[in-house]
C-alpha cells in the first residue's frame, strides 16, 4: 500500500468497522504468510497454505482499496 492509502486507513479505521476490520485481516494474512515463508522447507500442505493465504490477501487488499475510494 502507498504512503496515502496508509494515511487514509490510519484516520479512518476507528470510526469504519468495515475498513478496520479489513486491514486488521489484510495484517493477520501477511503476518501468517511471514511466518511460512520464513521456513527453510514447506510441506505440499504448507505450500498450499502459502497459495491460499496470497489469494486472501490480493482479495483483501482489493476490497480494502475499493474501500478507501469513499475516502480519497
Amino acid at each position: 500500500m502507498d504512503k496515502q492509502e496508509m494515511q487514509l486507513v490510519e484516520k479512518y479505521s476507528p470510526q469504519d468497522p468495515e475498513l478496520k476490520r479489513l486491514w486488521e485481516e489484510h495484517q493477520l494474512y501477511e503476518k501468517q504468510l511471514e511466518k511460512l515463508e520464513k521456513k527453510s522447507f514447506l510441506t505440499p500442505a504448507e505450500e498450499n497454505q502459502v497459495r491460499n493465504l496470497k489469494k486472501q490477501k490480493l482479495d483483501g487488499k482489493t476490497q480494502l482499496v475499493e474501500h478507501l475510494q469513499r475516502y480519497k
